[in-house]
């Protein structure tokens, strides 16, 4: 067993997430996952593939001593040792069956922060069925460890071996050091200058239940249409696009021209750091102003201002409760946006899974975890997905906003081209 050490920023900004979840809810910080193996993959294979990469990731091993809230540690178990318990089911729903597996919270003390199950059918395909705890994989490092499994399962096993892979361990170590210090209080500034300058604003309550959550989903494939042509005249992402427009929504909501955002910083920009199985993602701020403007021009100036802020995704978030807790009339954000971006090719669907027209549905949220307004947007090929997390925001409300967004962009996007 290795020394003990601080949790890195990603881990600590997910423990501050949900240090104080009551007993019925501490399995909100699970994700789920169902990866489709090769037709006819056995238990043995299976438990075989997750064990190798169980030994290969230190965040698989890690294990917490959360004992004193406020100064949580964490140790990784050797690779020697290392044994994958699948259980084999014949559940025909796999989302069902893996959104079973995650009712079940984990105790991150005690055992490792994620569990799996393999999902057999009758015409012999295979599913694993695959739960982690958010403090043990963000979604850039979920995909690693799918690509991982299935380079297992096909004989091509990665080429770092136990010893020489980094964990979050080693993150932390480099945050704590002198260069990461400095780091740290260039994005404790940010956050001063930024909040210094957001005027205060917020959506207006529309529940009579007070902190009821609510979720809805777009899917439209004419958005992401939209959202690439407004992207090629902005010269600007497809994320800063989506963004510019729900900034937008959201400013005429509140019956403004900025709004103060939270952005997610995947904070995987150093070339060592960008394949680690671990939580990085960090909540930041940045303020989208004119939010009038033509979309295009919007969309440009938000792409760049977005860089400049997530370039300051690394901090320590108690630094920040202690900066909030001393300057009370700062503002809170008025939304928060994360633009979901995979490893290339992953989760990208088919032209023939496209939906015929746009939709907005209701669905019931796994977690009420996160911001107030909440709003997650996924390019998965062909389709704008974007999921609209909300307390105390009724249902019609919500829609309303995923609508405006998809018109917004639509309607921008028929413009004349700059």
């Amino acid at each position: 067993m290795t020394t003990a050490g601080p949790l890195s920023l990603g881990q600590l900004s997910v423990w501050h997430d949900i240090r104080d979840l009551p007993p019925a809810r501490r399995h909100e910080p699970n994700n789920t996952a169902v990866w489709a193996l090769p037709k006819g993959t056995t238990a043995r294979e299976a438990a075989a593939a997750l064990t190798a990469i169980a030994s290969r990731h230190p965040s698989m091993r890690t294990r917490y001593d959360l004992r004193d809230a406020n100064a949580p540690r964490q140790w990784v178990e050797p690779p020697a040792g290392t044994s994958a318990d699948l259980q084999v089911t014949s559940a025909a729903d796999h989302d069902r069956a893996a959104l079973d597996l995650a009712c079940r919270p984990f105790d991150l003390g005690r055992e490792q922060g994620w569990r799996a199950q393999l999902a057999k059918s009758e015409d012999g395909t295979s599913h694993l069925l695959f739960v982690k705890h958010h403090i043990l994989a963000d979604a850039w490092a979920q995909e690693l460890l799918r690509r991982d499994l299935l380079s297992e399962l096909a004989g091509a096993p990665s080429t770092y071996p136990p010893a020489e892979h980094p964990g979050p361990l080693d993150l932390a170590r480099e945050q704590h050091a002198p260069a990461g210090l400095r780091r740290r209080r260039a994005a404790l500034d940010h956050w001063v200058k930024v909040l210094a300058q957001a005027p205060p604003a917020r959506l207006p309550h529309t529940r009579t239940g007070p902190g009821e959550v609510v979720q809805t989903t777009l899917r439209s494939a004419e958005a992401l249409a939209a959202a690439r042509t407004l992207g090629e005249r902005a010269q600007a992402s497809v994320a800063g696009v989506v963004l510019a427009a729900w900034s937008a929504a959201v400013a005429r909501r509140c019956d403004t021209t900025s709004a103060l955002v939270q952005l997610m910083s995947a904070n995987r920009f150093a070339g060592r750091w960008k394949g680690l199985v671990t939580s990085m993602n960090q909540w930041v701020p940045a303020l989208v102003e004119h939010t009038d403007a033509d979309l295009v021009d919007l969309a440009r100036t938000v792409h760049w201002g977005t860089l400049a802020a997530v370039r300051h995704g690394m901090y320590d978030v108690t630094e920040v409760a202690a900066l909030r807790a001393g300057t009370p009339q700062m503002p809170d954000p008025v939304c928060a946006f994360n633009h979901v971006t995979l490893p290339p090719a992953a989760g990208q669907d088919a032209p023939d899974a496209t939906p015929a027209k746009a939709t907005v549905v209701r669905e019931t949220p796994f977690t009420t975890i996160g911001p107030r307004c909440y709003a997650r947007s996924t390019d998965s090929g062909h389709t704008l997905t974007v999921r609209l997390t909300a307390t105390d925001v009724s249902h019609e409300e919500c829609t309303a906003l995923l609508w405006e967004l998809h018109d917004t962009l639509l309607a921008a996007a028929r413009g004349p081209a700059l």
